[in-house]
């Protein structure tokens, strides 16, 4: 865990990198973001249009208003209980209205987030302001939409005041680069917007699991205001998903470093938002760490599909939630499955992926891998040998002491054997001793050998040799 002090330093660091903007627009948003690309971004309508059309999923539209004609004849009595009105060019969270639910017995009369009340000649007034263009980037003629208003995840319902909190994704050269979680609250009126008061939580890239907060844009926070819940160590779901949504609609949008900002609804999962060419960068701060770095090391990297860009992203600038968990525990933390360097006889390497089983008791690995390391000989011993069938359950302690006494002495290589009885039904294994190298560390152990080319991986780790990891099973 980080203290005080170095948190602090961190904290300087990043609110300094903040500072670059400018240079860093200079840099990264102006070639990247062709003129184009940032045109669709901007119009909110025109980018999830073209996102639906690719496969995207995208809230509900439920109306327009593009004209003060469309104004005088739009039918307020269709719009639903809750709703979010928005600006097409708006930015910054700026002109949002969140409404959360219809007034009782009442068909003109709404209440927002924050509690208070609005009616339809509220909405008519709000609607003007944004078509005469006073949310809009340039303050040019805008359009006013309705969109339906997301169901809330219930592992998000004890951190969300009101709104619906939604995910921060940088994404540069096809990777995600930087993420964040932004929770509404009653200071931000509902909106998951930095700029108003919403808080925002780094997420780790590797793992989806939420790191450093900061309320507004600089106060670094630990718990939920007014609660003891703790903002670090929420597991977000879909996480995947999440991070193949953004840079998929980087890919279609055309925009070199973007901002996707991505909601998970109760019903339909991750839904994408809105494309920012222009992201703020406080999600820094949050991460407790500066994008120029990330995207100076993302832009030399060449990826040619999504799912490359994902995994390279996570590998690169993820594995801070790993960290601390290996600096708290003193193990390595691996996944389900992993590379592991076999070293056989005569210092002979295999490198091959292995299953990280901890149902499993001992390591096993294909006769084939054994042969290739040099243990063809004791292969060929142990298949000479006469071996009982059938056996009972009961009698396998027995059988392995009685092979153990008549055949361990009659070959070097042969270190055990062992009768193993399964769904599959009985078999007896010799044992080798290996030399395994795994996440850098070594391990030396007696292996099973046995045939595995029919499945998946040629190799399993048993947690016999489990003892020095941590397992997340997401990765």
């Amino acid at each position: 865990m980080f203290d005080f002090l170095k948190k602090f330093s961190i904290y300087l660091n990043a609110r300094r990198d903040i500072l670059g903007m400018n240079a860093r627009n200079l840099k990264y948003i102006r070639p990247y973001n062709r003129t184009n690309a940032k045109r669709i971004a901007d119009d909110k309508l025109l980018s999830k249009r073209i996102l639906k059309k690719n496969g995207i999923a995208v809230p509900k539209l439920i109306g327009k208003i593009i004209s003060q004609e469309n104004l005088d004849n739009f039918n307020w009595q269709t719009l639903p209980d809750s709703f979010v009105l928005k600006p097409n060019k708006g930015f910054g969270g700026e002109g949002i209205i969140v409404v959360y639910g219809r007034k009782k017995n009442s068909m003109d009369t709404w209440i927002k987030a924050d509690g208070s009340l609005i009616t339809i000649e509220d909405l008519k007034n709000h609607a003007r302001n944004i078509i005469d263009g006073s949310y809009s980037l340039s303050g040019v003629p805008d359009i006013a939409f309705f969109e339906e208003r997301l169901k809330l995840l219930k592992l998000f319902k004890p951190y969300a005041f009101k709104g619906i909190p939604d995910i921060r994704i940088i994404v540069f050269n096809k990777m995600p680069v930087m993420a964040m979680l932004r929770l509404p609250t009653k200071e931000s009126h509902g909106k998951a917007n930095l700029t108003q008061g919403a808080i925002g939580v780094g997420i780790d890239l590797a793992s989806g699991i939420t790191t450093t907060a900061v309320m507004g844009k600089q106060k670094i926070i630990e718990y939920l205001p007014g609660t003891k819940l703790l903002l670090s160590g929420i597991k977000i779901p879909y996480w995947t998903d999440i991070l193949t949504l953004a840079v998929r609609s980087q890919e279609i949008s055309g925009l070199g470093f973007l901002g996707a900002d991505i909601a998970i609804d109760k019903e339909l999962g991750p839904v994408i938002l809105e494309l920012n060419a222009r992201p703020g960068l406080a999600i820094q701060i949050a991460n407790l760490d500066g994008l120029k770095w990330r995207l100076k090391k993302a832009a030399g990297i060449k990826i040619k599909t999504v799912k490359k860009g994902i995994r390279v992203g996570m590998d690169l600038f993820g594995g801070e939630i790993e960290e601390e968990l290996e600096e708290i525990s003193g193990k390595k933390v691996i996944g389900t499955v992993e590379k592991v360097k076999l070293i056989g006889k005569d210092g002979k390497e295999i490198e091959v992926e292995a299953k990280i089983d901890t149902g499993a008791h001992s390591t096993s690995i294909d006769t084939e891998i054994a042969k290739e390391l040099g243990f063809a000989g004791v292969i060929e011993f142990f298949n000479s040998l006469e071996l009982p069938k059938n056996f009972k359950r009961e009698d396998i302690k027995q059988i392995e002491e009685h092979l153990r006494k008549k055949y361990i002495h009659q070959h070097p290589d042969l270190a055990d054997i062992s009768a193993i009885y399964s769904s599959h039904g009985v078999s007896i294994r010799p044992k080798i001793i290996l030399k395994l190298i795994l996440n850098n560390i070594e391990l030396v152990t007696q292996v099973n050998v046995t045939e595995r080319k029919e499945l998946a991986k040629e190799i399993i780790v048993g947690r016999k040799n489990l003892n020095k990891f941590l397992i997340d099973v997401s990765k």
